[in-house]
């Protein structure tokens, strides 16, 4: 399930070593992410493509 950091909401995979409380879940990722290249955060290193996430 991706999480929206509240600081600067930017989206994160679950397991993101940098979550803290101020993130909340996410049932679908924003409509501006087209591709795994758009998310920017290393914790989506591990897959190669959406239909992973």
């Amino acid at each position: 399930m991706p999480y929206m950091s509240g600081d600067d909401f930017s989206v994160h995979a679950d397991e993101c070593a940098k979550q803290d409380s101020g993130w909340m879940p996410l049932s679908d990722l924003p409509d501006e992410v087209n591709s795994i290249e758009d998310l920017e955060c290393e914790c989506w290193d591990e897959y190669e493509s959406l239909a992973e996430v």
